[in-house]
C-alpha cells in the first residue's frame, strides 16, 4: 500500500491538454489536489482508487466551464466524497476487478492451492499481455507506479513531465487494462 503522506503534491499542469489554457483549473488542481486525494483515500481505503477519484474530479472540471461557486474548496471536497462513494457503489455491483486481482500477484504471495497457482499464472500472463498493448510511455508509467511503487511525483521527475500528466495517463491506463483483462479472461483476443 502506498503511503499517502509520501506523495508529493506539487503540480505542474501546463502540459496537460484538458487544462492547458485554464489557469483557474490549474490553480484549483494545485491548491486542492491533496485534499481531494485524501478524501478519496479515506473513503475507499485504496490509494489507486483515490487517485482515480481525484482525476475524475479534475477531468470533469476541465471538460467544461468552471462552476461559479462561493467556496471552491468545499465544492471539490464534496465532489471527491461523492466520487469515492460512487466508486464504492459501483464496486459492490461489479464483478471482481481483474486488475486488482492481477495486482495481488505482484506481491508474490504463494498460491493457496495448485489450482490457484494455475489461475495466478494465467492472470499474470494476461496482465503482461494487456500491459504490452498499452502505448510505450503509458506502459512505462504503469510499471513504475504499480510494479515499482514510485509516486506520481517521482515518475514525473524521472520521465520529465508533470505530475498531472502522469496521474491522467495512469488513470486512463488502469481503465484500459481493466477492460482488456476482462476481455482476456472471457477469451476475447
Amino acid at each position: 500500500m502506498n503511503d499517502p503522506e509520501r506523495e508529493p503534491m506539487s503540480a505542474a499542469t501546463a502540459s496537460l491538454p484538458a487544462i492547458k489554457n485554464n489557469s483557474g483549473l490549474e490553480r484549483l488542481f494545485t491548491e486542492h489536489y491533496r485534499r481531494v486525494l485524501m478524501a478519496g483515500y479515506r473513503i475507499t481505503g485504496n490509494m489507486a482508487d483515490a487517485e482515480d477519484v481525484a482525476q475524475v474530479v479534475f477531468l470533469r472540471l476541465g471538460a467544461g466551464d468552471l462552476p461559479t461557486v462561493a467556496n471552491a474548496r468545499s465544492y471539490v471536497y464534496r465532489a471527491a466524497i461523492n466520487g469515492a462513494l460512487d466508486l464504492l457503489r459501483r464496486a459492490k455491483t461489479a464483478a471482481a476487478d481483474p486488475l486488482d486481482a492481477a495486482a495481488a500477484l505482484v506481491s508474490n504471495e504463494p498460491a493457496a492451492s495448485p489450482e490457484q497457482a494455475v489461475s495466478n499464472r494465467e492472470l499474470a500472463g494476461n496482465l503482461r499481455q494487456a500491459i504490452s498493448e498499452l502505448a510505450p510511455r503509458a506502459a512505462e508509467m504503469f510499471a513504475l507506479r504499480y510494479l515499482e511503487d514510485l509516486s506520481n511525483g517521482e515518475i514525473a521527475q524521472l520521465i520529465g513531465t508533470s505530475q498531472a500528466v502522469v496521474a491522467v495517463t495512469l488513470y486512463q491506463s488502469r481503465s484500459k487494462l481493466k477492460r482488456r483483462l476482462t476481455e482476456l479472461q472471457r477469451g476475447i483476443r
